[in-house]
C-alpha cells in the first residue's frame, strides 16, 4: 500500500520476528523513516504523523515542508556546484564529466571515522567496492552491462582533507590531473569518502570520440554515455547503502548528480554506431533528491529515476533504462 497509494510513493522496511510459542505466529514491525521527500498525498489530501494517530496537515504546514525539502536540495546542489567548480579536468580534453554527490542528512562530523581513520582504510573501502560490483540483484537490474573506468578502476588510495580517496593513479593525492602518457589517461574515475560519511564520485568518461574508421581522428564526434550514468548512479547508491550500515547509520540522505560539456551532444547508440538526432541543448546538468535508507534497500531504481529522468529524457533514452530505474521483481 504504501508504495502504490501515496503520491509520492513510500517505502518502508519490514521486519519479521517469530513468536516464542513457535506455533508459526509472531509479530511485524514496520519501519517508517521520515521521507525527505514528503508532503504525500492520499486521496488528495496531505497526511502527517502525530503521537498516536495521522492528522490531515493544513495549507501552512504543507507550505514549510516544501520550503524545506526545497532548502536541503539547495544545499546539495552547492554541494555539487562547488565538485564541478573545482574539476581536476577542467582544461583537460573534450570528454564530457559525471558528478555525484551524497551526504547525511542527520549524522555526526565524525560517524565515518571507523572507516577513514582506521589503518586499513583502503581494503575497507575496496571491500565495499567489491561487494557493490558482487551484488546480483544490483547485476541483474543492469542487465550485467559493465561500463569503463568503473569503481573498480579507482584503484589509488590517498589521503584527503577529512577523509580519504580511491583514484585512477593519472590523479594524484592532491587531486592534480598527471598524464602518464598511455592510453586512456584522461578516463579519470575517483570516489571519495569523508569523515562524516559524506561521498563523492568523480568521472570523466561520460563522452568519448566517435569517428569514422577511414576519418581523421580529430574529425570525430564526442557522443554521450548515458549508460555510464545510468551504472554508476546504481553502483552509488549500493555503496551509499552499504556504508550507512557499516557505520549504522539509518538516517536520510541527500544526492545530487551533475555533468558538464554536454551541449550539442547526442547518445551514443551502442553497436550500430550511429547516435541519436537529440542532441543536448543544455552543457551543464543538475539534479538532487532525498533517500532513505529503506529507498536504498527497496528502491534503488526509483532513486535513480529521480536523479537522471530529466537527462535520459532528454536524450530520448529513458525508456531504453526502465530495468534499471525501476524496482520490480
Amino acid at each position: 500500500m504504501a508504495r502504490t497509494i501515496p503520491d509520492p510513493p513510500l517505502t518502508v522496511i519490514t521486519e519479521e520476528i517469530s513468536s516464542a510459542a513457535e506455533d508459526g505466529t509472531g509479530y511485524l514491525i514496520v519501519h517508517i523513516p521520515a521521507s525527505p521527500v514528503a508532503p504525500h498525498m492520499v486521496d488528495n489530501r496531505y497526511f502527517g504523523r502525530g503521537d498516536k494517530t495521522k492528522y490531515q496537515m493544513g495549507d501552512a504546514e504543507v507550505v514549510a515542508l516544501r520550503t524545506r525539502r526545497r532548502n536541503t536540495e539547495a544545499d546539495t546542489l552547492a554541494l555539487l556546484r562547488k565538485e564541478m567548480d573545482e574539476d581536476p579536468l577542467r582544461d583537460v580534453g573534450a570528454q564530457s564529466h559525471l558528478f555525484l554527490v551524497a551526504q547525511p542528512t542527520a549524522g555526526r562530523r565524525d560517524m565515518c571515522l571507523s572507516i577513514t581513520g582506521a589503518q586499513d582504510w583502503n581494503l575497507r573501502l575496496h571491500t565495499l567496492i567489491t561487494r557493490v560490483q558482487e551484488n546480483q540483484k544490483l547485476r541483474a537490474a543492469l542487465s550485467d552491462q559493465g561500463f569503463s573506468p568503473d569503481l573498480s578502476h579507482a584503484h589509488q588510495g590517498h589521503r584527503r582533507a577529512r577523509g580519504v580517496a580511491l583514484s585512477s593513479s593519472s590523479l594524484k593525492s592532491d587531486r592534480i590531473y598527471a598524464s602518464e602518457g598511455n592510453w586512456g589517461d584522461e578516463h579519470v574515475i575517483e570516489v571519495q569518502l569523508f569523515e562524516d560519511a559524506g561521498l563523492r564520485l568523480f568521472m570523466t568518461r561520460l563522452s568519448d570520440g566517435l569517428h569514422d574508421r577511414y576519418a581523421p581522428e580529430e574529425d570525430s564526434e564526442q557522443v554521450l554515455f548515458d549508460a555510464g550514468a545510468v551504472i554508476l548512479t546504481r553502483h552509488m547508491l549500493e555503496l551509499i547503502r552499504l556504508v550507512s550500515e557499516d557505520v549504522s547509520y539509518h538516517g536520510n540522505w541527500a544526492v545530487a548528480v551533475g555533468a558538464s560539456r554536454l551541449r550539442g551532444r547526442r547518445r551514443y547508440a551502442g553497436q550500430s554506431h550511429f547516435p541519436s538526432n537529440h542532441r543536448s541543448s543544455a552543457d551543464t546538468y543538475e539534479e538532487s533528491t532525498g533517500a532513505t535508507l529503506a529507498e536504498l534497500r527497496e528502491a534503488p531504481g526509483t532513486v535513480t529515476r529521480r536523479l537522471l529522468g530529466p537527462l535520459l529524457r532528454s536524450l530520448d533514452s529513458e525508456a531504453l533504462f526502465a530495468k534499471a530505474l525501476t524496482d520490480e521483481g
